[in-house]
């Protein structure tokens, strides 16, 4: 029978006395991250955020040409523009004057009726006001209709009226704020992320000038660009190595729409989506970008299948995976009154676009891959090989032991890569000398003390030279001549060859130890088949690896390491490693943990990672989903910096024995 809960002695009151009604902006200053997603650096910077799009608004309507954001000595931010400026007469119903209307209550504004602001970013009328609302104070300077007007607020309550203090021939608006201590986490603007935004702002806005001046560097910074998307993306890719030298370039207009898209591959590894709606940011995308990535796998599979590329022996099918490996993006859609999934505006829920963009993308990209051959032979067979290495890695974990497949790697692409790195090796992460995980390796060594020992992939050896004093015999690996000097200082001999291919006669050694470099190999089961080989029966394997702490932060750990290192190619979760491991033939299997905290700034600061991917990789921290920051650690200080707490599993494991 099934138990009833009892009830307390004595239920709390409950009547009309006990609904709580928040007046003006309470409910703001109560429940932030409800209106600007967060109270830490991601939710600080949208204040910013918010004034610079009022501002570019007034841009789109013709009004404005020039938006400057100062960040002040004294922890302030100011943002002005030359465009209309806030009215300043009377409300007809309200009867106070309007500026102090839209500074202080929620869903007021010009955006919601005519064409004053027709495709306008601010859609909620909650922009200035929550700025208003969580702000230690804030001064608001209007030039308009021959005079000069100010009114003055202390979180959120006015404390002066408006007042017209003297006249002007400008103008346009500027407000100055200091945000409330009392409801962020985070203490300082950070120009960097600033300088992303305004960068962004002025490619969409073609002859639109920003300005960003820090004084607290005595440093200022101007964006002006006028070649819109396709200078978006040619950025964006400037150090990429592409697949076609020229975007494909995707323009379509009706009455309530305006599509801008620029595409280009590159031979990376990850899909480099930026996508706008009213040149607000959508980082989780929504009915646009799920329909480029419709219209784009359409085009190019019928394209595929009518020039006969596809191997129909095999059944080979080009999948949208396959076909977004390595695109870079860039989409800008414009339209009335969008859908987005709440005031922070991350992903577009309006499904009328689905239709008018992925049309727009199947029939443009189609048509030009007809009307240039070569652009279309190169883009299918990109997605081909993204097709191809698929289904490859998926055949060779059967029987791996005793198959050895043919494998295209272009080599001179690590040489190239790693050969660079090596001149500030160990300045570039704390994780490559760090003693603690070195010694995690070293304390699972069971060999003889005469053993024989390879470290392949040894970069500059400090991972085999922690095994020094438990074995003869040190050895190292390395595709470069770089690394094969380096760790040939610390190392008994450093041979020079690869992973793939290893020169050695089989059964040459007692133990083989690696660390984090089977992620950057295309089937990374072909090399453990080598480390197999040249085992003895029963030798041991050592290898560490950064794994996700669960499924919940694979995906986002993987955009971070594929931003910071273009030859990622996968981010293996720690079930799917074992496996891996096992499936080659290792047996005896143990596995220790180890965790160890490392500043992203100094972790990213490497040739191969991009300005941008640095201010893409801060951005993923700043924005992090709740579920991700749930199970992973990590830390972003006052001044945007971050730190992560990796976490290392460190495998040993033997050769099976005759």
């Amino acid at each position: 029978m099934a138990r009833i809960a009892a009830r307390p002695a004595r239920a709390p009151e409950y009547t009309a006395r006990s609904i709580v009604l928040f007046s003006g902006l309470t409910a703001v200053r109560r429940n932030p991250s409800m209106y600007i997603g967060s109270t830490g650096t991601e939710g600080l910077h949208h204040l910013v955020f918010e004034l610079i799009d009022n501002a570019v608004d007034e841009f789109a309507v013709g009004t404005c040409g020039l938006i400057e954001v100062v960040l002040h000595a004294d922890g302030s931010c100011s943002v002005s523009d030359d465009g209309r400026g806030i009215p300043v007469d009377e409300h007809p119903d309200l009867r106070v004057p309007a500026l102090q209307v839209v500074m202080t209550t929620l869903h007021s504004g010009g955006k919601f009726q005519g064409d004053t602001y027709r495709r306008s970013a601010g859609l909620h009328g909650v922009g200035l006001s929550c700025v208003n609302a969580l702000s230690e104070w804030l001064r608001v300077e209007v030039h308009r209709d021959g005079g000069m007007y100010t009114q003055s607020y202390g979180r959120g309550e006015p404390t002066t009226t408006v007042d017209m203090v003297g006249t002007s021939d400008r103008h346009g608006t500027l407000v100055r704020f200091r945000p409330d201590m009392m409801i962020f986490d985070a203490a300082a603007f950070v120009t960097g992320v600033l300088a992303a935004r305004m960068a962004e702002l002025a490619f969409l806005h073609p002859g639109l000038v920003l300005r960003l001046v820090d004084e607290r560097t005595d440093t200022e910074e101007t964006f002006d660009y006028v070649e819109g998307v396709k200078g978006f993306l040619t950025q964006r890719n400037r150090d990429a190595e592409v697949v076609h030298p020229e975007p494909i370039i995707i323009t379509a207009e009706r009455s309530d729409l305006v599509l801008d898209v620029a595409l280009q591959w590159t031979e990376g590894y990850a899909e480099e989506m930026s996508s706008f709606v009213n040149a607000v940011r959508t980082d989780q995308g929504g009915a646009h970008v799920d329909a480029l990535r419709t219209g784009l796998a359409s085009a190019i599979n019928d394209h595929a299948s009518m020039n006969r590329m596809l191997d129909s022996f095999a059944g080979e099918r080009i999948t949208t995976n396959d076909i977004l490996e390595g695109l870079t993006a860039v989409v800008s859609l414009r339209m009335d009154s969008p859908r987005f999934d709440g005031q922070t505006k991350r992903r577009l829920q309006s499904p009328e676009v689905g239709p008018f963009v992925r049309r727009a993308v199947a029939e443009t990209v189609a048509a030009t891959l007809r009307r240039e051959p070569g652009l279309g032979a190169r883009v299918v067979a990109r997605a081909l090989d993204a097709t191809r290495a698929r289904l490859a890695a998926r055949l060779a974990g059967r029987a791996v032991r005793y198959q050895r497949r043919k494998l295209e790697i272009d080599y001179e692409v690590y040489r190239r890569q790693f050969g660079i790195r090596s001149r500030n090796w160990h300045d570039s992460c704390s994780w490559l000398a760090d003693e603690g995980l070195l010694a995690e390796h070293a304390a699972l060594c069971d060999v003889p003390a005469d053993a024989r020992m390879l470290d392949v992939c040894c970069g500059s050896g400090v991972v085999g030279d922690s095994f020094r004093g438990k074995v003869g015999e040190m050895i190292g690996l390395d595709i470069t001549p770089e690394m094969v000097e380096l760790a040939s200082q610390r190392l008994d001999r450093v041979d020079r060859g690869t992973v793939y291919d290893l020169p050695y006669p089989d059964a040459s050694f007692d133990l083989v130890v690696n660390r984090e470099v089977l992620h950057l190999l295309p089937q990374p089961e072909l090399p453990l088949a080598e480390i197999y080989r040249v085992l003895r029966p029963g030798g041991q394997f050592i290898v560490g690896q950064i794994m996700p702490y669960a499924d919940e932060d694979a995906y986002w750990m993987f955009r971070i390491f594929k931003k910071k290192q273009p030859l990622l190619f996968q981010m293996f979760r720690e079930p799917e490693f074992r496996s891996l491991l096992q499936g080659v033939g290792f047996i005896d299997l143990k596995m220790t943990e180890y965790f160890l905290w490392e500043s992203i700034d100094l972790w990213i600061d490497t040739h191969e990672t991009t300005p941008a991917h640095r201010q893409e990789i801060y951005r993923l921290y700043y924005d992090a989903p709740r579920e991700v920051r749930a199970v992973h650690p990590f830390e972003v200080s006052q001044d945007g910096s971050v730190r992560d707490r990796w976490r290392w599993c460190v495998y040993s494991m033997r050769k099976l024995l005759p």
